[in-house]
């Protein structure tokens, strides 16, 4: 992962992300607390794989960068990680994409937010229900731990259509991937 000059663009999106995934996994949170699992579980599989859908259909496609898509995305992201404790990655990646940063930009700025998010969200959960989840908080904290070394290796070896074909494919297997464990 690139470490950011202080008035990096970059670094902007990834401290804008990180304080809208507090807004939107407090409000997640407080809607987790009393939403059916199953039901959760099929939203965030259907909602990634449309995403990974989205971003194989728009590879031609250049998306002129947008503060106001960001910040909708940023809110919309971390409200679908504290819901369920997954769909962050995949759905800030590829969001990011649509609304204009180039895909290794969009890899690294994720990583820095999902570390964020991720923590604050055990925590939120913890202050709201007065429990962890042991279910929850190992995906929410684990995923981010692990997937930065692996994430600064491969984005420094991919070009960028290859990084956003690759986002794309592996967004939709994942979303399916959801859908099918959760309808079987």
């Amino acid at each position: 992962m690139r470490i950011y000059k202080c008035n990096s663009v970059h670094l902007k999106i990834a401290v804008l992300l990180s304080i809208l995934s507090i807004i939107g996994v407090i409000i997640a949170v407080m809607v987790a607390i009393n939403v059916r699992t199953y039901i959760i579980e099929l939203y965030i599989g259907l909602l990634i794989f449309l995403i990974g859908i989205i971003i194989l259909l728009t590879i031609k496609k250049k998306f002129k960068f947008s503060w106001s898509k960001l910040v909708a995305l940023g809110i919309f992201a971390s409200f679908n990680k504290g819901l369920s404790g997954a769909g962050y990655g995949p759905l800030i990646t590829a969001g990011q994409i649509l609304t204009g940063t180039k895909s290794k930009h969009a890899i690294s700025i994720t990583s820095l937010a999902k570390g964020v998010t991720s923590g604050f969200g055990v925590i939120v959960y913890f202050i709201f229900s007065g429990k962890i989840s042991w279910i929850l908080a190992p995906s929410l904290i684990t995923g981010a731990l692990i997937s930065t070394p692996f994430t600064a290796f491969f984005v420094n070896k991919m070009d960028d259509n290859s990084l956003r074909i690759l986002i794309g494919v592996v967004t939709s297997i994942l979303g399916l991937l959801t859908i099918i464990k959760v309808l079987s």
